[in-house]
């Protein structure tokens, strides 16, 4: 059964994945057959359609390309949309340690569970190595790159109203632009609502760090927006940070997420990533997003620099 069809049947099941369906037509298909003609096997890569996912997503493309893999990369519009076929037709996903493991302790203890919250990124995977085990999912090494989610107002709005945390909205009613499935979410709607007692009257599903979302609050329609802490194209757009002063975002280290069953069957996938992984730091990542964000590079030409670089790829 391919990617596709099984998407679809998934996505067929109810409401929240139906939201994540506008993926369906825009999976990103990015078969490549380089290296050694696909001598190691195919190898299929998803995970989320937004600039530092393509990014690190054609990171890995490359470097297992190179490495004799037939890879095909599908990327979709959320997490809820790749989980319910990792592992089985997915393969390998550039993840966020937080993200993954929090994602996996709601689907096995409720929506209501409560969060894995550590701050540091390698207590969090071995805080959530039981829920990985039973899902058939095994971590790479960890990155220093971490990226966590983050939220911007304009600097007038800012300045002028002194709001530079978002405890500084507490009390305050703020329409929020933002990725589909941010309601409820402690890392998003969640989190401003119960931690910080924002009142978030409505929710635009305009996009993680898309620019319908950057719009929405310059233009007024939403007074906070969603974003990353790597995001290299505020400043630029006279948009600010606002910070999470009372901590709710978990640690969000950059991680490869393999299938266990794939990776005992190709021991060699962590020789391969794991070294990527050494490379990237949070100021790195800042700088490579910018050069697609800000300067309009193509996602493909800044990976293969990066790795070029790093002497990663031959």
């Amino acid at each position: 059964m391919t990617l596709r069809r099984s998407l679809a049947a998934v996505l067929a099941v109810g409401p929240l994945l139906l939201v994540s369906a506008c993926a369906g037509d825009d999976l990103d298909n990015n078969g490549t057959d380089d290296g050694d003609s696909g001598a190691q096997g195919p190898i299929t890569i998803s995970g989320q359609n937004f600039p530092e996912a393509q990014l690190v997503g054609e990171m890995y493309d490359q470097l297992l390309s190179a490495a004799g893999y037939e890879t095909t990369m599908k990327l979709v519009d959320t997490r809820d949309a790749y989980m319910p076929i990792f592992p089985g037709d997915v393969d390998v996903v550039p993840e966020y340690v937080g993200g993954i493991v929090n994602f996996l302790n709601a689907q096995e203890n409720g929506a209501k569970a409560e969060p894995l919250e550590a701050g540091d990124g390698q207590q969090l995977a071995d805080e959530g190595k039981q829920l990985l085990d039973q899902a058939g999912i095994t971590l790479l090494d960890l990155s220093a790159a971490t990226d966590t989610n983050a939220f911007f107002v304009t600097k007038e709005f800012s300045e002028s109203e002194g709001v530079t945390r978002l405890s500084d909205l507490s009390g305050r009613s703020v329409v929020l632009a933002a990725a589909p499935d941010c309601e409820g979410r402690l890392d998003c709607e969640g989190g401003l609502t119960d931690e910080y007692d924002i009142d978030v009257t409505k929710i635009l599903p305009l996009g993680y760090a898309t620019d319908q979302t950057y719009q929405a609050v310059l233009n007024g329609e939403a007074e906070l927006g969603e974003t990353s802490t790597t995001d290299g194209t505020l400043e630029q757009q006279g948009l600010v940070v606002l910070q999470d002063d009372l901590l709710i975002q978990p640690a969000q280290n950059l991680v490869p997420a393999v299938s266990t069953d794939f990776l005992d069957q190709h021991p060699d996938i962590a020789d391969i990533l794991n070294p990527l992984m050494a490379a990237l730091t949070t100021e790195k990542l800042t700088e490579l997003n910018g050069r697609i964000a800000v300067d309009r590079q193509q996602p493909e030409d800044v990976a293969n620099d990066f790795l070029t670089d790093e002497g990663l790829l031959d």
